[in-house]
């Protein structure tokens, strides 16, 4: 009997062995001749399209779904299966359509949720996403698939705590495989939970099995890491092993990354380049054209930098624009928490009291606090400083925003009414601020904690509240160069990147963080040393020796190499992590001067900072 004779008794186990066994050509075959043949066709169909789609070959796979949806209408698994080829072949709107039509027939399992949800997170709406993979999650709470890819949505919103708490149990998630544990481990570290992070990553490298999105993924963590030369192997493995084919744009990103890391930035403009040329999704656009503004600008090509430059800010205000939680993000001027400052009066009552001044930590039991606007070269101070035996620095962390949340939670006292702040409120604000560090790091004896988070001179009263006695180190640097480098920046958090989306905009806020910082501290008098970028650059031993001055410490010859301590600590969170173990260098000095058309305009209106500080204007 011919196989066009055949009613699918036997064409059709053939296809589904052929397809169980990975061969997905025979089994393509043989589902296309059960086709022919008339028999079983829903049957025939769908194993058709598994193996196109097994094949990546998305646009036939849609073609074969549909014919079995058509068959049984009814089913609406075929309707899912439609859905899902759509949504690999790129057309939204006819997965969206067979998707709701799966609805209609009355689906709503956790899978079909999760199905849905990846649709949503592919046409930018994030929102959406979020609710539907909360709900998956709800009625399947151990599925990695799931829960991994809730923490991602959350992650892509900047809900980082909620993100992390997607994560805490990651160990005992069902159906973990190499693929989803590179996924864990790589968030875990965007996230800042290095610890968990590197739990994830030994289990990921002790795996035999791990496929190439799965090395990819460690690639980027290693990276990331400043372990550079065992990110190389990885991708030498990954072309040797033909992974160029299946995973396309994403291996050229890591070439590109390593590249300009190797000091061949021409090599990163040609791979995101042409990236940045087949991406058809505008808002998407910039996570390839910041990269390939700092590889530009590697090449000396510094007005296509900026062109690149003012592109990706477009492209992140549209993302933002679809992602964010806060329809007034994009319109709401910048820096709204200067509006709220100390009352003078308050601060009287406080700052006064005797018994208020008896019951603050002492400076030992305080934290050394390291504030600036962003890209002031806090990095280095604090790696500078982490590597003396009494001190002790974790990554930024909003913690004293939490002590903040805590003062407030018994009724609205910040910034206005602190005097109302009874001793019991303060311990407990103090005591939140500290259980949330232990997390972090376990001060030793005799250590001091050095808190660096840049914006926390936005914070000041907090400060002078809760620890009076405590040191403060104000990072400074000309700020021409530091509205280059925000600018330059990828940053996630929204209020800071809808501020840094053009120059102008980006001046306001630098100017209205400054005008806060020195009325609040001509009311707060706190011990606070001016560190400015350039003199710790130009004249480093100089200028450590005075800091320890400052901090009552004694000097440490530790403290000589800030970029050997930076890469035996292993991931920094801050965008200058590949900086920071370079040997300290003051070629950045005076970068603006390479865009000085763009920057100067906005500099005129800084004018005063500069004399402040005797910068060139």
């Amino acid at each position: 009997m011919s196989d066009h004779a055949d009613n699918g008794t036997t064409l059709l186990p053939r296809a589904v062995a052929a397809y169980q066994a990975g061969d997905y050509v025979a089994a393509e075959q043989h589902a296309r001749a059960l086709l022919q043949a008339g028999a079983q066709r829903a049957n025939a169909a769908t194993l058709l399209g598994m193996a196109l789609e097994a094949q990546r070959r998305h646009v036939e796979a849609v073609e074969a779904f549909t014919t079995a949806a058509l068959a049984e209408p009814n089913q609406a698994s075929h309707w899912i299966n439609v859905g899902t080829a759509a949504r690999a072949a790129g057309w939204h709107d006819e997965a969206l359509a067979a998707y709701t039509r799966a609805a209609q027939l009355g689906e709503h399992s956790p899978d079909f949720q999760y199905n849905v949800a990846l649709l949503h997170l592919d046409r930018g709406d994030y929102e959406s996403a979020q609710a539907l993979l909360e709900q998956a999650s709800r009625a399947r709470p151990q599925d990695g698939e799931i829960r991994v890819q809730l923490a991602s949505c959350l992650y892509d919103r900047v809900l980082v705590d909620e993100a992390v708490a997607a994560l805490r149990d990651w160990p005992t998630l069902e159906g973990l495989n190499t693929r989803l544990v590179a996924r864990i481990a790589l968030l875990l570290l965007n996230l800042g939970e290095s610890q968990a992070a590197d739990a994830a990553l030994q289990q990921l490298r002790a795996a035999p099995d791990r496929d190439f999105d799965a090395e990819l993924q460690l690639l980027q963590m290693l990276e990331r890491t400043n372990r550079v030369d065992e990110a190389r192997a990885v991708l030498t493995r990954l072309r040797d092993a033909g992974a160029a084919q299946v995973l396309g744009d994403d291996l050229l990103r890591a070439e590109a990354q390593l590249a300009q890391r190797s000091g061949t930035p021409q090599a990163a403009v040609t791979a995101l380049g042409g990236i940045v040329a087949r991406c058809t999704e505008p808002y998407r656009l910039h996570f390839d054209q910041y990269p390939l503004a700092k590889a530009l600008d590697a090449c000396g090509e510094y007005e296509r930098a900026f062109e690149t430059l003012v592109a990706a800010h477009a492209s992140q205000m549209e993302l933002l624009a679809r992602t964010s939680h806060d329809p007034a993000l994009l319109t709401r001027p910048p820096m709204g928490i200067t509006r709220f400052g100390c009352d003078p009066a308050d601060v009287a009552a406080w700052r006064d009291a005797p018994e208020a001044i008896a019951a603050a930590p002492a400076e030992a039991d305080s934290p050394v606090f390291i504030v600036a606007f962003p890209r002031s070269g806090t990095t280095l101070l604090e790696l500078t400083l982490d590597a003396h035996p009494q001190l002790a620095s974790m990554d930024e962390q909003p913690y004293l925003q939490h002590a903040v949340d805590s003062l407030n939670a018994g009724g609205q006292l910040y910034p206005a009414r602190l005097a109302a702040a009874t001793p019991a409120q303060l311990e407990a604000a103090r005591e939140v601020y500290w259980q949330a560090v232990r997390r972090r790091v376990q001060l030793q004896p005799g250590q001091r904690l050095i808190d660096k988070n840049p914006l926390n001179m936005l914070r000041l009263p907090a400060i002078a509240r809760l620890w009076p006695r405590s040191r403060i180190l104000l990072a400074l640097r000309h700020p021409g160069d530091v509205l280059l480098s925000c600018y330059m920046q990828h940053f996630r958090a929204p209020e800071f990147a809808a501020m840094c989306r053009d120059l102008p905009r980006l001046a306001l806020g630098w100017r209205r963080a400054f005008d806060f910082w020195f009325e609040q501290q001509a009311l707060l008098r706190m011990p606070v040393r001016e560190v400015r970028y350039e003199t710790l650059v130009e004249q480093f031993d100089t200028e450590v020796h005075a800091i320890l001055d400052f901090l009552g410490l004694p000097w440490h010859e530790s403290l000589r190499e800030p970029a050997e301590h930076a890469r035996r600590k292993g991931y920094i969170s801050t965008p200058s992590y590949a900086q920071v173990v370079q040997p300290v260098t003051n070629r950045s000095v005076g970068r603006w001067r390479h865009y000085e058309r763009h920057i100067r305009p906005v500099l005129e209106d800084l004018k005063p900072y500069l004399a402040r500080w005797s910068y060139e204007p």
